[in-house]
């Protein structure tokens, strides 16, 4: 038991470096230490945050590997499902993304529930569906109501529409 408990300290410990190597932009040092964590002692938010230090770097078939390593571990953690739709909707692919975000929708362990609403907006947009979007806009920021993205893509949208 001991030995489990310094494992996730240790791990938890090179998590916390890795993502402060990666606000500061150094990519390459964040993916060892992410790599270092995950060797330790692998998690599901490990695994998200590699996936996303993969996509600053343009890697998106790695940053969707990663994140779904990450459902494997927590199937109820909601991050790599928004991150999943995201990175499809950077690869233009709206239907992919959609069931994706829907599960980060659902997911019982999320912070911040209004990304996937904000992201299911764009690919609603990106298909046309303007009406549908709006309501995703308007769903992000009823949990988040000062986040300027969905601000701005509904009052886009609305103008849209009228």
């Amino acid at each position: 038991m001991k030995e489990d408990r310094d494992a996730v300290t240790v791990a938890a410990e090179l998590f916390q470096q890795a993502y402060e190597k990666q606000m500061q932009g150094e990519l390459e040092t964040a993916i060892e230490l992410y790599q270092q964590s995950i060797s330790t002692y692998p998690t599901a938010e490990a695994h998200t945050f590699l996936g996303w230090t993969y996509s600053f770097q343009g890697k998106l078939d790695d940053a969707i590997e990663e994140c779904k390593k990450a459902i494997e571990i927590d199937p109820e953690f909601g991050n790599p499902y928004n991150d999943i739709g995201a990175y499809l909707i950077e690869k233009e692919l709206y239907d992919d993304a959609i069931p994706w975000l829907e599960q980060a929708v659902q997911a019982k362990r999320y912070d911040s529930y209004h990304y996937p609403h904000y992201n299911l907006g764009r690919a609603y947009t990106a298909k046309g569906m303007m009406r549908r979007a709006l309501e995703e806009f308007q769903k992000a920021l009823e949990i988040a109501p000062d986040y300027p993205l969905a601000i701005d893509a509904a009052a886009n949208t609305r103008r849209q529409i009228n």
